[in-house]
C-alpha cells in the first residue's frame, strides 16, 4: 500500500517475498514501482513525505502499480543490480532510487528523486505514472523493448570477454601509478582528492600510508596525514560529539552532508590509529578516541551490535542537531567560555551554515587537541544538543558494517596494549573499552546475524535477522576475525575466519573466470549477477576477500590458500589495470606478495594469563602490513596444527622460543624477543 502506512512500511517490507510474488503481480497485469533508499537518506525522506504520504499518488500508485519499498542496506544485492541499471540508462546513479518494470523484473525507466510535479528541469512523478499508465495499455511493446535492451546490457556487463577478465600478475607498476593518480588529484590547500563534494576514503589513505612506508617516501605519507589533519579540523568531523559525517560538500571540509554512517567511522577510527602507528601524531590517537567515544554511545547496542547510522535531518532540517548559536554557546558555558570557545571553532552570529554555525577548526594554524576544559565545554555542549532536538537513528544492525567496526576496534585494543606497555593509557582511556567492544561484537553476529545452517544473514533489528549473507558480509566478518586473532592470537578467532571463509569460496566464488559473485549460488537469483570489485565509499567484498586470502595464505602455508590468493589476486591486477586508484584496498593486499613478507611463530610452553598478556603487549606495536603472527601453546598446538601444519613441527622447549622468516628465508630460532621486536620494528 502507498499513503499513510507507506511511510512507516517503508524500511521494513520484505523484499523477498515482494520478488516472489511477480506471478501474482502478472495476474493483476500491473508494472512494479521500485523504491529503493535507507533510514538515513535525507532525499529519501522529502519523497516520502512529499508523495508517497500524498493521498493522490497514492491512489495513482495503488491503482495502476505493484508498490515496493526496499532498505538498500538490508537487500544490496537488489541494490547493486537497479543502481547499475539506472547508471546505464541515465549515466548517474544515487538514492532514492525509482525504478518502473514489469513483473518480469525487465526494468524500463530508472531515475533517482522525483518531486510530486515537473519542477526545475525535475520530471514529476504524478506525470511520469500517467505517462506510464498509458503506454502500458497501448504500447507495452514499447517497455518490453526498452526492458529487453536493459537486460541485455546487464547480461553482457555479467559475461566475462576478453578485456574485462583478463588476469593478470600483481605489479609494482599498479602500486606505482595508484599513488600517482592520487597525488595528481591532491589538494594541497585543503588535503583530500578532487574539488567538491569530498568524501573520506580512508581505503585510499591507508594504502598511501603503508605504501609510503615501504617506499620511504615522506610526501606520499604527508598527503595521507596532510588529508586526515584537514578532515579532523573541519565541520565533517563532529567536534562536539565525536565522530565524522558522510562527506564535506566543499572543498575545505567545512560543511557536511549531516548523516553519520557506521561504516565511515570505522574505517576512519582504523585509520587514524594506523596513521599514529606510523607518524606518531598525537591528534591521529586522540581523533580515532572521538570516533570510539561517538560510536560507543551513540551507535552501540546494549547486546553489543552496532548499528547502521544516524540522518541528516532533525525536526525536519538538514544539520539542525549540529549547529549551534553563540547565544546558544554562552547560555551553556557562561559568556567568558562561551566566547574563547566560538572563537575557537569560528561560530559567529552570521553562521556558516544556512544561519547555523557549524564548529570547527580551520582558523587553526596546527593541529590541536582540547585541553581539559574545552573538553568539558565540549561534553556539556554535547548533552544540551542531545536534549534541544531528537536525531533519529537507523537501528538495524548489519553484519558487514559491524565487521568493520569489530575490526577498528580490534586494532584500538591493540594501541591500547601498547599504550598500557608504555604507561601512557591514561591519555586515551577510551581505549580500554576496544577489546570488550570488539568481543561483545563477535559474539553479537555469532548469535543473533548467523543462522542454524552457519550462514550469516545481512542484518538483525528488533529481534529478528533475516536475508542470506553476501559476499561483503563474508569477506569483511573474515577480516574482522583476522584482526582480532592479531590483536590477542586466540585459536577460536583464527578457527572461525577460516570456517567463514570456506563458505564465501563455497558460495561466491567464480571458479572459471576469476572473483566472486555479489550474492549466493543459492540465492534468490535476479536479473543479473554482478561482481563488484571497485572500490568506493566502502572497500568492495572482492578486495576485502583479497585481504582475507592473503593472510589465510601467509598465517597457514597452505596451498589451497595460496592459490586461492593468488587467483583473486590475479582477477584483481586485470581489474585494476586501468584506474589503479579505484582499487586502493585490493593494492593493499598486493603489497603482501609485492614485498617481501615476514612470517613469525611464537613459541610458548606456558601459556598462563600472565603469559599471553605480556606477549600481546609486546607484539602490539609491530607494523601490520608485511607481517604474520602465529601463537603456538600447549593449549592450542592440535587445533593450531589443523589450521597450519608446518606449526606441527615448531617444539616446545623449556623458554618460550621465536621462529622468524623473512622474505621466503627462515632464520635460526631465537630466546630473545628484543632482538625479534627490534629487527620487525
Amino acid at each position: 500500500k502507498v499513503g499513510g502506512e507507506f511511510a512507516v512500511m517503508a524500511m521494513r517490507y520484505n523484499l523477498s517475498r515482494a520478488c516472489n510474488m511477480f506471478s501474482f503481480e502478472e495476474k493483476e497485469d500491473k508494472p512494479v514501482f521500485l523504491s529503493i533508499g535507507y533510514s538515513t537518506c535525507h532525499w529519501c525522506h522529502v519523497m516520502a513525505h512529499e508523495s508517497f504520504e500524498d493521498e493522490e499518488v497514492a491512489q495513482v500508485l495503488n491503482r495502476s502499480f505493484i508498490c515496493i519499498k526496499v532498505d538498500r542496506e538490508e537487500r544490496p544485492d537488489v541494490d547493486a543490480v537497479y543502481m547499475s541499471v539506472c547508471q546505464a540508462m541515465t549515466g548517474s546513479g544515487g538514492w532514492p532510487l525509482t525504478i518502473l518494470m514489469a513483473p518480469d523484473q525487465k526494468p524500463f525507466y530508472a531515475g533517482t528523486y522525483l518531486p510530486k510535479h515537473s519542477r526545475c528541469g525535475h520530471p514529476g512523478l504524478l506525470e511520469l505514472l500517467a505517462q506510464v499508465e498509458k503506454l502500458w495499455h497501448i504500447q507495452r511493446e514499447k517497455l518490453s523493448r526498452t526492458g529487453e535492451e536493459v537486460l541485455s546490457w546487464l547480461r553482457a556487463q555479467d559475461e566475462p570477454s576478453e578485456k574485462k577478465s583478463s588476469r593478470r600478475e600483481p605489479s609494482r607498476i599498479l602500486l606505482r601509478r595508484a599513488a600517482f593518480e592520487l597525488s595528481k588529484s591532491y589538494d594541497p590547500a585543503w588535503g583530500g582528492f578532487g574539488q567538491a563534494p569530498k568524501f573520506p576514503m580512508p581505503h585510499n589513505l591507508l594504502f598511501l600510508l603503508r605504501y609510503s612506508r615501504l617506499q620511504e617516501n615522506k610526501t606520499l605519507e604527508y598527503v595521507a596525514a596532510q588529508t586526515l589533519l584537514c578532515m579532523m579540523k573541519g565541520g565533517i568531523f563532529d567536534h562536539i560529539g565525536g565522530g565524522f559525517s558522510r562527506y564535506s560538500t566543499d572543498r575545505q571540509w567545512l560543511i557536511p552532508h549531516f548523516e553519520k554512517m557506521l561504516y565511515d567511522n570505522a574505517l576512519l577510527a582504523y585509520t587514524y590509529l594506523e596513521c599514529w602507528e606510523q607518524t606518531g601524531a598525537g591528534w591521529c590517537l586522540w581523533t580515532a578516541g572521538r570516533i570510539f567515544t561517538y560510536v560507543f554511545r551513540e551507535l552501540t547496542d546494549a547486546e553489543g551490535g552496532f548499528f547502521c547510522g544516524q540522518d541528516a535531518d532533525s525536526e525536519g532540517v538538514e544539520g539542525r542537531y549540529y549547529g549551534i548559536s553563540p547565544e546558544e554557546v554562552s547560555r551553556v558555558l557562561g559568556d567568558t567560555r562561551g566566547r574563547a570557545f566560538c572563537e575557537r571553532y569560528g561560530i559567529t552570529a552570521e553562521g556558516n551554515f544556512e544561519g547555523m554555525g557549524i564548529p570547527n577548526l580551520l582558523g587553526e594554524e596546527g593541529p590541536w587537541i582540547p585541553d581539559p576544559d574545552t573538553a568539558s565545554d565540549c561534553e556539556r555542549l554535547y548533552v544540551y544538543r542531545k536534549d534541544r532536538c531528537p536525531l533519529h537513528k537507523d537501528d538495524k544492525v548489519l553484519t558487514s558494517w559491524n565487521s568493520l567496526m569489530a575490526a577498528a576496534c580490534a586494532k584500538g585494543a591493540r594501541i591500547a596494549f601498547r599504550l598500557e606497555e608504555e604507561e601512557a593509557l591514561a591519555q586515551m582511556p577510551i581505549l580500554e573499552q576496544c577489546l570488550s567492544r570488539a568481543e561483545k561484537s563477535f559474539a553479537f553476529i555469532r548469535h543473533s546475524l548467523t543462522g542454524k545452517d552457519g550462514r550469516l544473514l545481512v542484518r538483525y533489528r528488533d529481534g529478528e535477522a533475516r536475508h542470506r549473507g553476501n559476499l561483503d558480509d563474508y569477506a569483511f566478518y573474515a577480516w574482522a576475525l583476522l584482526s582480532m586473532y592479531r590483536t590477542v592470537f586466540e585459536t577460536p578467532y583464527l578457527e572461525e575466519a577460516v570456517r567463514v571463509t570456506e563458505t564465501m569460496v563455497t558460495y561466491f566464488l567464480d571458479e572459471e573466470n576469476g572473483g566472486s559473485y555479489l550474492y549466493a549460488s543459492d540465492g534468490e537469483q535476479l536479473i543479473s549477477r554482478p561482481k563488484e570489485t571497485i572500490d568506493g565509499a566502502m572497500p568492495s567484498g572482492n578486495t576485502a576477500a583479497a585481504h582475507v586470502l592473503c593472510s589465510l595464505a601467509s598465517l597457514t602455508a597452505q596451498p589451497g590458500w595460496i592459490g586461492l590468493r593468488d587467483q583473486q589476486l590475479s582477477f584483481l591486477a586485470g581489474q585494476a589495470k586501468e584506474y589503479p586508484s579505484g582499487y586502493c584496498f585490493a593494492l593493499l593486499a598486493m603489497m603482501e606478495v609485492l614485498y617481501p613478507s615476514r612470517e613469525l611463530v611464537c613459541v610458548l610452553p606456558t601459556a598462563g594469563r600472565e603469559e599471553m598478556r605480556s606477549i600481546r603487549h609486546s607484539l602490539a606495536s609491530l607494523p601490520e602490513g608485511g607481517l604474520s603472527i602465529l601463537v603456538k601453546t600447549p593449549e592450542n598446538a592440535d587445533a593450531l596444527e589443523r589450521l597450519a601444519p608446518h606449526t606441527g613441527a615448531y617444539p616446545f622447549g623449556e623458554r618460550a622460543a621465536y621462529y622468524l622468516c623473512e622474505g621466503e628465508s627462515c632464520q635460526p630460532p631465537t630466546e630473545d624477543l628484543d632482538e625479534i621486536l627490534k629487527k620487525l620494528r
